[in-house]
């Protein structure tokens, strides 16, 4: 965890490249430091997938309106602050990454956070985590 969940209406794929998207925001979540200038999100944990909806109904029908909905989920221990700072950096590299495309098309963005508070279960398995814990 953090995991970064984007679905999307596919009529905006050919005119935003969604695996940049990915990244840039990968990074956005990887670059957040809480109050005290500790990471908020480890990099091996972070990830972002973008799925187009292969079903989707939006707005009034007319197939001239698109979506972008982003689920950020993440466990629980961070403060509001950080919570706010994390979804305002978010939305502001997906507003930067859709400027041209929403000059000339409408549609909506929207980002959610939500915190884990009491899993049940939290399984884990792999090798990326020690890839990036520093040495030392």
């Amino acid at each position: 965890m953090p995991h970064l969940v984007i679905l999307y209406t596919p009529d905006l794929e050919p005119h935003a490249d969604m695996s940049r998207l990915c990244r840039r925001l990968a990074d956005t979540m990887i670059a957040q430091r809480d109050e005290n200038d500790a990471p908020v999100f480890p990099v091996g944990g972070t990830r972002v997938l973008a799925y187009p909806a292969t079903h989707f109904a939006v707005a009034d029908g007319s197939g001239e309106h698109g979506f972008v909905y982003l689920n950020l989920r993440m466990g629980a221990g961070r403060s509001s602050a950080v919570h706010k700072a994390c979804g305002e950096a978010l939305v502001a590299c997906v507003r930067s990454h859709f400027e041209a495309l929403l000059a000339t098309r409408h549609f909506g963005i929207t980002l959610q956070i939500d915190e884990s508070p009491g899993q049940v279960f939290d399984g884990k398995a792999g090798n990326l985590h020690p890839l990036f814990q520093k040495k030392g």
